[in-house]
């Protein structure tokens, strides 16, 4: 990896291995849901010139690890965090964390919040409150509304999908607005539709 991020994050083999050892650990649909989230990541950053597809492919793998821990739902960003942290992966800490939240306003996840202390809730409404996202934390938070662990589909199945399994409250136009919002930034960095460049879009979607 050609980056000043490469000592933040793991190479791809490292990647691949804690991927691997967090589906023995905790099986489910979602090791195939980050290994596409992956994918579609370093296609659309092959497209993009200040991208690197490399970490951008390393970033979508990992950002939901905190799973390793078990089917956690929203705390699995500060599980996933903390795994990064304590093995020096400073970036991919920061997208465990950012992956879910890509309008700076917590209240707007539909994960259920009751399994965090104060001190939890505080740090991660504080941290996405304050942090100003690049490239790859908008890549991968874009990322994680197409990709299906059967494949790449449109965003609109893929927000269907979270909220038949999650539910919905007051702030999720809030999210939804901001997706497309990403959308459109990458498109315009791309020249093209995201969706030119993720295979099966069509057939995994209907």
């Amino acid at each position: 990896m050609k980056n000043d991020l490469k000592q933040e994050l793991p190479t791809l083999d490292e990647a691949k291995s804690l991927l691997k050892d967090g589906q023995r650990l905790s099986p489910g649909p979602w090791v195939d849901h980050s290994i596409n989230v992956g994918k579609a990541a370093m296609l659309i950053a092959e497209k993009c010139k200040d991208i690197n597809p490399d970490i951008a492919l390393v970033l979508g793998m990992l950002h939901d690890i905190g799973y390793r821990y078990g089917h956690v739902d929203i705390k699995h960003i500060l599980y996933g965090y903390n795994f990064a942290m304590e093995k020096g992966y400073d970036k991919l800490a920061r997208i465990c964390l950012t992956h879910s939240f890509n309008c700076h306003d917590i209240r707007a996840s539909l994960g259920n919040w009751d399994c965090f202390s104060r001190e939890e809730y505080d740090f991660v409404d504080g941290y996405i409150k304050t942090e100003e996202y690049d490239d790859y934390d908008k890549l991968i938070q874009l990322c994680d509304t197409l990709a299906l662990p059967s494949g790449f589909c449109l965003i609109e199945k893929r927000m269907v999908d979270v909220v038949l399994r999650h539910g919905m409250n007051e702030h999720i136009i809030d999210k939804w607005k901001a997706t497309f919002e990403t959308k459109k930034y990458f498109e315009e960095k791309m020249g093209k539709s995201i969706y030119s460049v993720l295979p099966k879009v069509i057939e995994n979607t209907f």
